[in-house]
């Protein structure tokens, strides 16, 4: 398997001040990561638009407005129809 590289491996020839430095800094953000403090944003993020009204559905197959009659009523209206 590969090894993972460390920041020590990719870069020897980083002076010891640097090497103890970043472990300092690692260290520290591991302790306020468990105590709970927030990072510090770096610039201040504008403020979230509001959220526009969300816009009515609108159906595929709209709704009809037929009359559903049951079959014997409609075949005397088709029956009166043919007479007068």
């Amino acid at each position: 398997m590969a090894k993972k590289k460390t920041d020590e491996q990719e870069q020897p020839a980083e002076g010891a001040l640097a090497t103890v430095a970043k472990a300092v800094g690692k260290a520290a953000g591991k302790a306020a990561k468990l105590a709970g403090v927030a990072e510090a944003p770096a610039a201040e993020a504008p403020p979230a638009e509001p959220k526009q009204a969300a816009k009515p559905k609108i159906p595929k197959l709209a709704p009809k407005n037929k009359s559903r009659l049951p079959r014997k009523e409609k075949k005397a209206r088709q029956k009166a129809a043919l007479k007068g």
